[in-house]
């Protein structure tokens, strides 16, 4: 990372190695507490710019793109006050003097959250200049829906040599949307665009995903009027100035998810402070198909391996309440030491299977047929020198690597780094083998 970021996060500190090595083969024991959701703390953190009031979020992850976010808001004149308690990280934003200047490329370009601030920007100043988006090379995941939605409220938006210069001079105005699919990002930017438009704003076909909700219910606490929240149709009574709020980040459904694999993985036992299982929609009856057991325990969940075993399944990754498609490659390292033959249709992102090629360095038996892949389960994996291609990729090696016989070594630690908050740390705690080098 070549953008200082401690000036806006002084709290980051990365460790000096760049390498991860694992020596699996130890089935992990132990607690291992669920972080706030990287899906959700990022727009939360951009609704800061909707008001000139303290907004404070807790149980915020220590995340690299958390740290990227908060130099990128630091940019635009927010002034940020961090601080760690009982209930984890927090950060308090005060965005009373926000310029809609150009935003420095170097930090844009490392994270796919950074469009969201086209929508706060134009509802709070009327003006963004913003270099396109970066984040992971999984798709082409265009931003036309955002731009459609934002023209429809009045926005003038012209891309031109991989910027975005978007302009509202007279105001945003309330607008009657429909996404041609249930975008979440388009959902997320639409929804803090029309907080600040003058009139009512209706997004159909809205995504319906808990991180959506959380920021709804965030955007409600500093005075905003939206019904139709966990629903396809969003309504929202724009216009009205907001205040600031307090708001607990919601517990991260996919990192809840990718430790349940691991300890079912592992053949382990993991007590998962925080998990909440009516976030994982039908992927917990997935998880309990294919031999992962889970059980609420009230403040979270223990999952362990079934007594019979790990079992070959197939599922669809699809909007919420279907199957995420962040939760997709975890699941596929379980499925490969399962018995029998799983399929995984991917109908999300087109390029979600970088980790295939990884995973069959391990000796992994995936074949890819499309948008398809048939996982064979096989009696072992064996560590192997890989690299991280993105943020969930990265989570999925860790735990093949976990599995594995010998010692696998990570590359591309970034990914890891952008999206988990002290993975390895916590996995060390529960008896893994893993340092950084």
């Amino acid at each position: 990372m070549n953008v200082p970021l401690a000036s806006a996060a002084p709290w980051w500190r990365p460790d000096s190695g760049h390498r991860l090595a694992i020596r699996g083969g130890r089935p992990l024991n132990g607690t291992y507490p669920i972080s706030g959701a990287k899906n959700a703390v990022l727009p939360l953190m951009v609704s800061a710019l909707l008001t000139p009031h303290l907004v404070t979020l807790r149980n915020v992850p220590a995340t690299l793109d958390v740290a990227v976010l908060a130099a990128l808001l630091q940019r635009l004149g927010c002034e940020m006050h961090w601080s760690t308690g009982s209930d984890g990280l927090s950060v308090t934003i005060c965005a009373d003097r926000v310029e809609a200047r150009q935003i420095d490329p170097g930090l844009v370009t490392r994270m796919r959250a950074s469009v969201l601030l086209l929508g706060a920007l134009l509802a709070r100043s009327g003006e963004a200049v913003l270099p396109m988006p970066g984040g992971d090379a999984i798709g082409l995941r265009g931003i036309d829906f955002h731009v459609a939605g934002l023209r429809a409220m009045g926005a003038t938006v012209e891309i031109e040599g991989g910027v975005i210069h978007a302009t509202a001079p007279g105001g945003l105005r309330g607008a009657d949307i429909l996404l041609p699919q249930p975008s979440v990002g388009a959902t997320e930017n639409l929804l803090l665009a029309a907080v600040g438009a003058d009139g009512t704003t209706t997004i159909r076909n809205a995504a319906r995903e808990p991180e959506i909700a959380d920021l709804a219910q965030c955007l409600r606490a500093m005075g905003a009027a939206i019904k139709g929240i966990g629903t396809h149709r969003l309504t929202v009574r724009g216009g009205s100035a907001l205040k600031g709020a307090v708001h607990g980040v919601l517990p991260d459904r996919i990192e809840f998810a990718t430790m349940a694999c691991a300890a079912a993985f592992t053949d382990g036992m993991l007590v998962l402070p925080n998990g909440r299982m009516d976030l994982l929609g039908v992927a917990a009856t997935t998880f309990e198909a294919a031999g992962v057991d889970l059980y609420d325990t009230g403040d979270g969940a223990i999952a362990r391996r079934s007594k019979s075993g790990l079992t070959g399944v197939d599922f669809v990754t699809g909007p919420y309440p279907g199957f995420a498609t962040d939760m997709q490659a975890p699941t596929m390292a379980l499925l490969t030491l399962a018995t029998g033959v799983s399929a995984v249709d991917e109908t999300i992102f087109e390029q979600r299977f970088r980790h295939v090629d990884e995973l069959r360095k391990m000796g992994a038996d995936i074949a890819i047929h499309g948008r398809t892949a048939r996982i064979r389960g096989v009696r072992r994996l064996n560590g192997a020198s890989v690299t991280c291609t993105d943020v969930r990729a990265a989570a999925a090696l860790v735990l093949a690597g976990l599995g594995a016989s010998g010692e696998t070594v990570l590359d591309g630690l970034d990914h890891l780094d952008r999206g988990y908050d002290g993975m390895a740390e916590k996995l060390a705690a529960c008896g893994a083998d893993i340092t950084r080098q």
